[in-house]
């Protein structure tokens, strides 16, 4: 529903009349964003316009209009931050977000000779009624390793901030700053989990609070933590041969090498045979004897 001024160096992007009809002749639709944003009820959102970083790649076109609308309003207005929505550096901002704002949101780019339009959807849940396994964002841990979980998509909020503070909890239970276990990384959006065991598994979340215009908002990002088995290294062992191989002067001799690698990937293993301790290509380099092929 919105106008911007995006500025990369010099003037890259324009704003028309501050309030008029949509008007998208012409525009080619490259189709709806792959990823739906999911967000919670009183929280800021912000919708990054999906082609932005095409345009600014093309150098041939560097003054373009940046229009963004919903689909069911044929009406755009300027990004204005007296509003509850408005645009800056490129990306939509609704603070705080409401159910009704759930839905399509059009960007549309264009110069004087070309114009184009993506689409991002957004669901906004009421919190009462958040479903985790929706909202959450997956990560993956090694078992009996230490790790780190990240808060994700802040970027927004946290440019040129050096006092980042970001609780974490763990199903709906601060965690305990004083737990070995877990620790916040200072300045940081991660979460070190220590000697990470099957019970780590579950849904965290993490919160930071957000300051805008006198107000203070909770960003909140889920997720759910799934723990994988550490992967054992198998010992390579020799079934055979093991005894002295008898056989007749001048005759053909084959010897099989049989080895037990496990049930994982055998292409990272090296096998190779050596007589008196020298490789067999230094040890007989008149090829006499030459190892054969890998089955």
């Amino acid at each position: 529903m919105f106008l911007y001024l995006l500025i990369m160096g010099v003037s890259a992007f324009t704003i028309p009349p501050a309030e008029h009809m949509v008007i998208s002749e012409n525009c080619q639709f490259r189709g709806k964003h792959f990823k739906t944003d999911f967000k919670v009820e009183g929280e800021p959102v912000v919708l990054r316009c999906p082609q932005v970083r095409y345009w600014l790649g093309a150098s041939a076109s560097p003054h373009v209009n940046l229009m963004w609308r919903k689909n069911d309003s044929m009406r755009v207005v300027s990004g204005k931050e007296e509003t509850r929505i408005w645009v800056q550096d490129g990306a939509l901002w609704i603070l705080p977000a409401m159910q009704g704002d759930s839905g399509t949101y059009i960007c549309t780019v264009r110069n004087t000779s070309y114009c184009d339009e993506m689409s991002i959807e957004l669901r906004v849940f009421g919190k009462t009624e958040v479903s985790l396994p929706v909202i959450s964002y997956p990560q993956i841990l090694t078992f009996s390793t230490s790790g780190s979980l990240v808060c994700p998509e802040l970027s927004e909020f946290t440019r040129n901030k050096t006092d980042m503070k970001i609780q974490w909890y763990k199903d709906s239970v601060l965690l305990d700053p004083d737990n070995e276990k877990f620790l916040s990384v200072r300045g940081t959006t991660r979460l070190l989990i220590h000697n990470v065991s099957v019970e780590d598994a579950g849904y965290y979340s993490c919160v930071m609070m957000f300051a805008h215009q006198g107000m203070s908002y909770n960003i909140t990002r889920n997720i759910k933590l799934r723990i994988n088995k550490k992967e054992e290294e198998t010992i390579p062992v020799i079934i055979s041969p093991h005894q002295t191989i008898l056989t007749s002067l001048g005759s053909r001799l084959t010897i099989p090498c049989k080895v037990f690698l496990g049930a994982g990937s055998h292409s990272t293993t090296m096998l190779w045979w050596m007589a008196n301790n020298t490789n067999i290509d230094s040890a007989y380099q008149d090829g006499r004897v030459s190892e054969g092929q890998r089955l």
